[in-house]
């Protein structure tokens, strides 16, 4: 009778508030959690792999949760399609050509759905639309490619070990110049040389500057002296082509030029006329004789020449 008494229904009254209001707290903290309570519109995407990802598993948008995953199905043995129930107070910021992905929450956290901006000019999501999606990079093929990595780094280690195992005993050329001090004295010798080549080197090429700057300014005496005579051959020109001077009256003044071809023609009519007489002179009895006289003591004269040098050879 005494668990009846007034303290004792006190006790249980209490116990029962404190639990209904812990069961209130509960569901309209799941409630948030869930979005239950908010206004959210409906997005879809499909995956070939969801990687693990779960119903519940928060979605993100610029790295703040904004919804959560509502449903994973299957729909064919290569597409799995994933819907997201997202606050609507951030819909005017997501847009139709935004691109969604699966992460992680950290590096061994839970799975969740990154949504990526989109453009700028492209149209707001609409409520039930489909998003393209990009395919998650598994763990098991990032392990096998660290895999790979790690086998071609053991073997270049290898390698690299042993090429410093054969320059340390002085093997190979490398080897010998670390390890032969006559080839490192050498080597030094070398560059002594060299560095002797270079300047004389260096003093070939000063000779070579004044050269080069005596020539260039004898080049442009020249060039000045060219262009002078140039232009005195222009100005020459122009005074032919104006018709100024004897040369250019008999370019340009085609009175000249007639004249000048008439006095040709006359010319040698004159000589014609010229050969016609001393061939009547040469038929002529009176000067016969002179001619005659001529061609003999012409043919005495041939005669008594001294013969080339040449000639004398052949006769012997």
């Amino acid at each position: 009778m005494e668990n009846y008494t007034p303290a004792f229904k006190a006790r249980l009254g209490l116990f029962i508030a404190v639990g209904l209001a812990i069961f209130v707290i509960a569901i309209f903290y799941i409630g948030k959690q869930q979005h239950l309570f908010n206004p959210v519109f409906k997005v879809t995407t499909h995956f070939y792999n969801v990687s693990g990802l779960q119903v519940g598993n928060n979605v993100r948008f610029s790295g703040i949760n904004v919804g959560v995953v509502d449903n994973i199905r299957i729909i064919t043995d290569s597409t799995v399609q994933v819907d997201m129930l997202i606050r609507r107070n951030v819909q005017e910021f997501i847009k139709a050509d935004s691109e969604a992905a699966i992460g992680s929450s950290g590096i061994i956290g839970d799975r969740i759905v990154i949504i990526a901006q989109g453009s700028t000019r492209a149209a707001i999501v609409a409520d039930g639309q489909h998003i393209n999606s990009i395919e998650p990079v598994e763990t098991d093929a990032i392990i096998a490619s660290l895999q790979v990595t790690a086998s071609s780094a053991e073997v270049i280690t290898r390698e690299l070990a042993e090429i410093m195992e054969n320059i340390n005993s002085g093997r190979g050329m490398l080897g010998r110049l670390i390890v032969d001090s006559a080839i490192a004295e050498n080597v030094n010798q070398t560059i002594a040389n060299f560095m002797k080549s270079s300047e004389g080197l260096d003093e070939t090429i000063e000779v070579t500057k004044e050269n080069v700057f005596e020539f260039m300014e004898k080049l442009q005496l020249t060039v000045a002296r060219t262009e002078i005579a140039s232009n005195a051959l222009g100005e020459i020109m122009v005074k032919i082509n104006s018709g100024e001077g004897t040369l250019g009256m008999l370019i340009q003044d085609t009175v000249v030029a007639h004249n000048l071809s008439q006095t040709m023609i006359n010319v040698t009519e004159t000589s014609k006329g010229l050969d016609e007489f001393m061939d009547a002179v040469n038929s002529s009895f009176f000067f016969r004789r002179y001619f005659r006289k001529l061609e003999e003591e012409k043919k005495r004269m041939e005669k008594e020449a001294p013969k080339p040098k040449s000639d004398i050879i052949e006769q012997d």
